[in-house]
């Protein structure tokens, strides 16, 4: 990235700095263009610092907040100002739908409950110790604190889901970090919502009601998104029209948002539920293939473009000196959110897959992957436990957490600092658990390869082949036998069944029966 494209950037977030004032109608205009020229500015960036870290096998999530870091330090005027109606409107909205809509329930449906607890006792777990760690060791006020863990609570893998996809990893273990992921995300914003709220109207709690306000939130939000999606479900298919299903995907995207935003809701969870409600039941309703192809590439765009700008503005956001200022804090909440983190990843899936696996005795155990790749585990006992270290290291935090932090209200005591924590624990996590992802994954997670495997089955077929007669093509008449040999046996190679008499297995019968058959192989 070049200067004069960081100097644009700078010049053009300053002008968007200074339109806060009141301006006349040729001044408005003039702030439409800046704001016009500052989004092409900013997309362009995010595609060119994209392209550079695929380049150099970074994440790209780490080579944009460090883009952002640099074009703020070098051009000191860069400001710019998110209000939290465009945080929490614009671009969570799209960052929930595009996840949510990914989500295979039938993958996910076998570590629901495991996924359900880190999503729900856990986020509250994580945000608690965070708040009692900050409380005690830097003497933050409880409800502060509170804030700062609920911003923490949510996740963001994306790092790692990246990982899996390039190194082709066990589908059913994305999905449960996926789904952990999203629904946590739902979870933590409520208990954000309702910390900040305590904080703002400075009114005491009693931790019994906001526990039924949590579960009331929940629940009402959820039933909204279902409802929202079964109507979008219905609907689309019977559209014919990939460009109006589309637009019909962007309206029960936000509109789900804004109605339960409007009944004082979470919208965040309401879109969760109508995304992953249209991404399965609507599928089965009979979704065109071209729909569905043109909703994955759509989503998936205006998912990396919010997630872009978010990460571009916490890295212009972010400021090394303002880090420094609360580094103590930074350090307490770093090892709060790994010591949570450890909790409850082996404390409650640990446990629980031993509660599994003790009630699953007597049962015929399935493998840890089928030979496709995914998971056939019946329950959280069959979880392996290698998978429980890349849940463990999965718990980023990015994309929410920033735009949680961003949103704060600009009155709230301390906001500055809590901001500063938050923008801290993000920065960590991305540049040690996202840059070291990879090394994780192929430990841990990495699919096994399938050559073993087509071997194995070769030799458990052996015995069925038929040893006497599989000699009989590759007697010795000169080429032609060894030619009429080779080819029958290329097919089953490449085709879903393997004929017994001719499959890999076959040859190596005739081999070792008949031995002058054997330079019939080097044909192939």
């Amino acid at each position: 990235m070049s200067l004069t494209t960081l100097q644009a950037i700078a010049t053009a977030a300053t002008t968007v700095g200074n339109a806060a004032a009141p301006a006349t109608g040729a001044e408005s205009g003039e702030t439409t263009l800046e704001l016009i020229r500052l989004f092409v500015l900013l997309v362009g960036a995010a595609a060119l610092v994209t392209l550079l870290a695929r380049r150099i096998n970074l994440p790209y999530t780490v080579a944009l907040v460090a883009f952002g870091m640099v074009a703020g330090a070098v051009f000191s005027p860069l400001r710019v100002e998110i209000t939290p109606q465009l945080v929490l409107v614009v671009l969570l909205p799209a960052l929930i739908f595009e996840a949510s809509y990914q989500i295979d329930f039938g993958k996910l449906r076998p570590s629901l409950l495991g996924v359900s607890l880190l999503a729900g006792p856990g986020v509250l777990v994580s945000a608690g110790l965070v708040a009692l760690f900050l409380n005690l060791g830097a003497g933050l006020p409880p409800a502060q604190a509170f804030v700062v863990g609920a911003m923490l609570a949510a996740t963001d893998p994306a790092a790692v889901i990246a990982t899996f996809k390039r190194l082709s990893s066990p589908r059913r273990l994305s999905t449960l970090i996926e789904a952990e992921s999203l629904l946590n995300d739902g979870t933590g914003i409520v208990a954000f919502t309702i910390a900040v709220s305590v904080v703002s109207s400075a009114t005491s709690t009693s931790p019994l009601e906001t526990g039924m306000t949590f579960v009331s939130v929940v629940a009402v939000s959820a039933a909204i998104g279902a409802a929202t999606g079964w109507v979008a479900s219905r609907v689309l298919p019977s559209v014919g029209d990939h460009l109006i299903e589309i637009s019909l995907s962007v309206v029960l995207a936000y509109g789900t948002y804004l109605t339960a935003d409007a009944l004082h809701q979470s919208g965040v969870i309401a879109t969760s539920v109508a995304g992953i409600v249209l991404g399965n039941y609507g599928r089965r309703l009979g979704l065109s293939q071209r729909t569905q192809e043109a909703l994955d590439t759509v989503w998936e765009f205006v998912a990396f473009l919010a997630t872009a700008f978010v990460f571009l503005v916490v890295g212009f956001a972010i400021s090394p000196r303002s880090l420094a200022d609360v580094a103590v804090p930074i350090a307490w909440a770093v090892a709060a959110t790994f010591a949570g983190r450890a909790i409850i990843v082996y404390g409650f899936l640990g446990a629980l897959r031993i509660v599994r696996r003790r009630g699953s005795k007597g049962r015929r155990r399935v493998a840890a992957t089928s030979e496709s790749g995914d998971d056939r585990a019946r329950d959280e006992g069959d979880l392996p436990i290698a998978w429980l270290h890349v849940i463990y290291w999965s718990g980023l935090r990015g994309a929410v957490s920033t735009a949680l932090a961003l949103s704060l209200p600009a009155d709230l005591p301390n906001r500055s600092m809590l901001q500063g924590i938050t923008f801290g624990v993000v920065l960590f996590t991305l540049l040690v658990q996202a840059t070291t992802a990879e090394l994780v994954v192929d430990r841990w997670a990495k699919k096994p390869a399938r050559p073993p495997k087509s071997k194995a089955s070769a030799k458990t077929a052996e015995p069925r082949s038929p040893g006497p007669e599989a000699p009989e093509p590759r007697s010795p008449e000169p080429k032609a036998a060894g030619v009429s040999a080779v080819k029958p046996a290329a097919e089953p190679a490449v085709g879903p069944a393997v004929e017994p008499a001719v499959g890999p297995a076959a040859e190596l019968t005739a081999e070792r029966a008949v031995r002058p058959a054997a330079p019939g192989r080097s044909d192939r």
